[in-house]
């Protein structure tokens, strides 16, 4: 039956031998990060993500939230006691400053205990994953009162965070939002507008609710240079800290929606509700973006999260299902067929999801990793270069992971069969749940559009370029070691087609916006397949160099290679339609569709 267990021997050669944070001992909040300590909170995060929150993941699904009549809402059964647990551990506050009562640990080791928690039930997941991406947008964002009031709770979790910005008129085009923004006497703001699709907008888990709520002062411009941030607390908090009357804002309602049944998704009213500046007028996306960055990584995690719940699953089920006989014979004469294992199309569909977890883990990792070096290194030009890499990484993380999460999960159902497509064995949920992960938080092709839009062209290509420089000096670094061969060469084919890519697009996009847009889908995603590869080189180095140690290491290096020879030859055919610009797909007349 269904089952999840943490990759923890993998996550440990990404952090431990990949990364090596253990020899970064110098940055702030590596000082205590041993093996001993590393291994301890995977082993600990692992036993809770089992046998705390996975055993809710059906029910959840099944239950959903209930919303009554005096617009309360009730999780499912078990949500409240698993989240009193979450915060009595302290989970919430890895990676938190110690100012604000975290244990200060890096990001990187943060981003492996939430890949546990979404994998293991990805609607539980969202409730804390969304709180603490909000208490870092008031971190960046919120005055010293602010953060004082609100920041210690926000970041144990104790009290939730939410994001309110989709309004029934407007989605990715924030500059239509209409909530607006009335300025009292005292320094508040009235707050009236309706929001939708808000997670965790309401729910029966936390005593307190800090909802951040974009919203138009009157008065302010038009579109999207007129919008400003606010905090809106549930119920009012006094300046001891206790908490006062109710707010004047409310959920009006719940989503049907087609998976995270576990989690409420809210229509969210405001009615006059009290509301406080965050940051400066009219500069609210600024403040916002780090919520939304925040969130678009998290949510790249999920798509690998569910491809991993899902390949568990579908190596069980290959295991152990018999089905047909072996082309080259009985492989099992003591049963009536062979497990489904030994053939070749069913290992295709297995192999594809292990060559893209693996891979996709090492380079989500490896992008977290970048964001610590971004806020503690000491020496200006890796800070540099790692926010770089952030800005320019985070919507390939986002998009190419949940891209390639969704198929993951469907092989998953697929190798099933006609079980798949029954509740029992747990795929359909799976399939349902990763699906809303190429939608929320930006859709994957208004990601496409940022990476060839901004990202690419943004301090005259610096970015891309150094990311190309990197590649070249390990291609260069490893160029005469035989077993490397074929991981180098697969990786300077596929750099070069990026680099192709990259320069028809400076070329052409800017003399035609519709070739930057039409190319966008397939130059994200050969961004994509080189970022894998680039994490695959370096996984098959450390792999060689232990080989013979234990069977891990063969088994890593058979992987890769898997993904070189298998997955690697679709840069091509992503580079051909990048170059074929918009005509293909502008020629036809709209009456035509």
């Amino acid at each position: 039956m269904p089952r999840y267990d943490a990759p923890i021997r993998d996550m440990r050669f990404i952090l431990q031998e990949v990364l090596q944070i253990q020899n970064y001992s110098n940055l702030p909040g590596f000082e205590e990060v041993t093996p001993d300590l590393v291994n301890a909170i995977l082993e600990e995060g692992g036993k809770f993500a089992k046998e705390v929150l996975y055993p809710l993941n059906a029910t959840g699904d099944r239950q959903g939230c209930v919303r009554s009549d005096d617009a309360s809402v009730k999780t499912p059964d078990g949500f409240p006691d698993a989240y009193k647990q979450l915060v009595e551990g302290g989970w919430p506050l890895l990676s938190v400053d110690p100012e604000m009562g975290g244990q200060g640990l890096p990001h990187v080791v943060n981003i492996a205990w939430t890949e546990m928690v979404s994998s293991s039930n990805m609607a539980f997941g969202m409730y804390p994953g969304l709180t603490h991406g909000a208490f870092q947008a008031l971190m960046a964002g919120g005055s010293d009162e602010l953060k004082a009031k609100y920041g210690p709770k926000m970041a144990s979790a104790e009290w939730a965070g939410t994001m309110n910005l989709t309004e029934p008129q407007c989605g990715t085009d924030l500059g239509l939002i209409k909530t607006k923004a009335v300025p009292q006497a005292d320094g508040t703001y009235k707050i009236t507008g309706q929001k939708i699709w808000i997670s965790g907008g309401e729910q029966d888990l936390t005593d307190n609710i800090i909802h951040l709520v974009l919203a138009r002062i009157e008065g302010a411009p038009e579109g999207i240079k007129g919008i400003s941030l606010f905090l809106v607390p549930k119920y009012m908090v006094g300046e001891d800290g206790s908490i006062g009357e109710r707010n004047d804002c409310s959920c009006g309602g719940l989503e049907e929606k087609m998976g995270i049944h576990g989690n409420a998704t809210c229509v969210m009213n405001y009615d006059g509700a009290t509301g406080f500046l965050v940051g400066e007028e009219h500069k609210g996306m600024r403040t916002m973006f780090v919520m939304m960055n925040e969130a678009r990584l998290g949510v790249g995690l999920q798509g690998l999260s569910q491809a991993e719940l899902a390949y568990q699953n579908a190596a069980d089920f290959a295991r152990d299902r018999v089905q047909g006989r072996s082309l080259t014979g009985v492989k099992s004469p003591e049963q009536p067929a062979d497990p489904i294992i030994v053939h070749p199309d069913v290992r295709r569909m297995l192999l594809d999801q292990k060559a893209f977890i693996e891979g996709a883990r090492c380079f989500t990792y490896w992008t977290a990793f970048q964001a610590d070096l971004q806020h503690k290194s000491p020496e200006d030009e890796v800070r540099e270069k790692s926010s770089d890499y952030m800005a320019l990484l985070t919507p390939v993380v986002k998009a190419y992971l949940t891209h390639k999460g969704y198929e993951c999960a469907n092989w998953a159902l697929q190798l099933h069969g006609g079980s798949g497509f029954t509740r029992e064995w747990g795929m359909e949920q799976i399939v349902r749940d990763c699906r809303i992960t190429t939608i929320y938080e930006g859709t994957n092709g208004v990601q496409a559009l940022d990476l060839v839009g901004r990202k690419l062209a943004a301090n005259g290509g610096r970015a891309v370029f150094s990311f190309f420089s990197d590649i070249d000096e390990f291609i260069a670094a490893n160029e005469g070691n035989e077993e490397m061969t074929l991981f180098v060469e697969g990786l300077q084919k596929i750099k070069g087609e990026l680099q192709e890519g990259t320069m028809w697009l400076m070329q052409n996009g800017m003399s035609d916006f519709n070739n930057a847009g039409a190319s966008s889908h397939d130059y994200l995603h050969l961004f994509g397949l080189t970022a894998l590869a680039y994490m695959w080189a370096q996984m098959a180095k450390i792999a060689l160099e232990n080989k013979g140690s234990e069977p891990y290491y063969e088994q890593k290096l058979v992987t890769g290679r898997y993904f070189v020879e298998r997955l690697l030859p679709d840069g091509a055919a992503h580079l051909a339609k990048v170059k074929t610009g918009a005509a293909p797909l502008m020629d036809l007349e709209v009456d035509a569709f």
